[in-house]
């Protein structure tokens, strides 16, 4: 990690953690991605399962061909279940040139078997971890959510070596951000009881 990840209080990553969409083209170093993947795997985990797995996808041209393959079955998803009411993103997702994954150059698939119990929030635990470290090295990243579908087709499956037991649950881009940015508004907690 950097020099600057001893400067960053966890208070701070926290608070200055943010989804980057927009990254220079750098490839995340080996070493790296090792560490925020050490800092993944140092998340709670339930029954102490440790039941996460992961896929790292640097190369451009399979980036840009799950990408291309995550687009219509995301459109197809949205059109289903309602989910975009006079948005941009089915023009976004209907462009050729956009891709889903920001132009980043590492992607990072937190996976796990999903009929294990407590196996989905463990792999979410995880992947605040690595994206709160990724904070604290400075560097940026955002969840993938409709790179799910795609990863989860037999043709992809078979060219990340994911087997048939497992699935992707936490697609993250890593990267070193274009630009700087703030972290967007939240709302206050919503307490629904406090006794």
């Amino acid at each position: 990690m950097s020099e600057t990840s001893a400067a960053l209080s966890l208070v701070d990553a926290v608070a200055s953690r943010r989804s980057v969409r927009s990254f220079t083209a750098d490839r995340l170093d080996p070493k790296v991605v090792r560490g925020l993947l050490s800092a993944a795997v140092r998340a709670p985990t339930a029954i102490h399962q440790e039941p996460w797995s992961f896929v790292i996808v640097q190369s451009k041209a399979l980036l840009k061909r799950i990408s291309d393959r995550a687009k219509p079955l995301f459109l197809d998803e949205m059109h289903r279940a309602h989910i975009d009411r006079g948005g941009h993103a089915p023009a976004l997702f209907a462009d050729p040139a956009f891709n889903i994954f920001h132009d980043a150059g590492t992607l990072i698939v937190i996976c796990g078997n999903a009929t294990r119990p407590y196996v989905v929030a463990d792999c979410w635990l995880a992947a605040e971890n690595l994206m709160l470290a990724a904070v604290a090295a400075g560097l940026g990243t955002c969840v993938i959510g409709s790179a799910v579908a795609a990863l989860d087709t037999d043709e992809i499956r078979r060219e990340l070596d994911i087997p048939q037991d497992i699935t992707a649950i936490a697609p993250i881009v890593v990267g070193v951000p274009a630009a700087d940015g703030a972290p967007s508004p939240r709302k206050e907690p919503r307490i629904l009881a406090w006794k």
